[in-house]
């Protein structure tokens, strides 16, 4: 009952981040007549505030001492920070402007990226399914390059941004509140001093539109982080797999409320682009689902095989007079473990990163 509880529990916390960035693109609106900039720079300074009192609250700060003594996890830290200002920045600018399809599109191929850096950078191996769905997402940018006149730019700058984004977060291997906290750490400065420049040039929106404006934009740091902590609590209850399908429910409910509350065009273009994005993504978690079913098949036979040697061993110990033969069920169990790992192919399909996005 614990086990269907927790699972359960999963997956209510993964529809809950994922429907909380799905609906996001109904609050960067409200923040209005404040820019896009301004609105990053709040988004900025009030996370941290945030994460702050959340670590405090939990006590979570010896990793800090571990972050300061590696210069190399600052270097990434840095960059993460950097490359995830471009994507924030960018994906405001793009709801507050009336490119919410395609800035739906974006973590729609996100995906695709993400498995085209693993290709490029880490040299990893594709199966010939992932192998399908690059190309069809290639194909796709190809059609509404044509249809739009000219490459969907904010899509792929929003895709390779949050992937690379992630590349950087697998290699610096801290939490989510704690990597928020440590990138928005980097972030502060730049930002609070930007805000500070618009005060002195009256230009600052923040205060200048009564307390709702004001607490909405105090807001932007709640609305960053509690969707990271309902992943976070979702990463550790649910399969990788969940996750990966649960993933696809942000960029759907952007896309729609693109299409039926903004009211967004939909050229016939439009339409085909996206058609072969779902098609690329309906051959990748197709050959991911198909994969994860396989290792399982895999591990099980392990253990059934396991326990069949196990059974012989015993039996030839107690018939040769042998009064603990407990040693061999324990290497045997221990060969055949390692025999399935061995023969699982180990590719990565697209597992989300611990995203702080949107």
């Amino acid at each position: 009952m614990k086990t269907e509880n927790e699972d359960r529990a999963g997956l209510l916390y993964g529809i809950g981040a994922y429907g909380m960035w799905g609906l996001v693109p109904l609050f960067w609106p409200l923040l209005k007549p404040a820019g896009a900039i301004e609105i990053l720079a709040h988004r900025m300074v009030w996370s941290l505030a945030f994460v702050g009192l959340a670590l405090l609250a939990l006590r979570r700060w010896g990793w800090i001492r571990e972050l300061v003594r590696s210069p190399r996890k600052l270097g990434l830290i840095t960059v993460a920070a950097a490359v995830i200002t471009v994507n924030w920045g960018l994906y405001i600018w793009s709801v507050n402007t009336g490119h919410v399809v395609e800035a739906s599109l974006g973590y729609f191929i996100n995906p695709l990226v993400t498995i085209a850096l693993g290709v490029l950078v880490l040299q990893e191996r594709l199966r010939p399914a992932q192998w399908a769905a690059v190309g069809i997402g290639f194909a796709a940018v190809l059609v509404l390059a044509i249809g739009y006149g000219q490459p969907p730019w904010i899509s792929l700058t929003l895709a390779f941004s949050f992937a690379l984004y992630g590349l950087v977060k697998k290699k610096v291997n801290i939490g989510g509140l704690e990597s928020l906290a440590a990138e928005t750490a980097v972030q502060f400065l730049p930002a609070l001093g930007y805000l500070v420049w618009l005060g002195t040039q009256d230009s600052l929106a923040f205060g200048s539109h009564g307390a709702g404006h004001t607490a909405l934009l105090a807001a932007t740091g709640i609305v960053t982080a509690v969707p990271l902590v309902c992943f976070g609590a979702a990463a550790i209850r649910v399969p990788l797999s969940t996750l990966g399908l649960l993933q696809y429910l942000a960029p759907t409910f952007q896309f729609l409320l693109g299409i039926l509350y903004f009211h967004e065009a939909m050229p016939p273009e439009r339409w085909a682009g996206f058609a072969l994005v779902w098609l690329a993504l309906t051959i990748l978690t197709w050959d991911a689902l198909r994969t994860a079913r396989r290792s399982r098949a895999a591990v099980e036979a392990a253990k059934a095989t396991a326990a069949a040697d196990e059974s012989v061993a015993v039996a030839v110990a107690v018939a040769a007079g042998v009064t603990a033969p407990s040693v061999v069920p324990t290497t045997a169990a221990a060969s055949a473990s390692a025999s399935a790992s061995a023969s699982v192919d180990e590719t990565p399909v697209s597992a989300p990163s611990a995203p702080t996005k949107r």
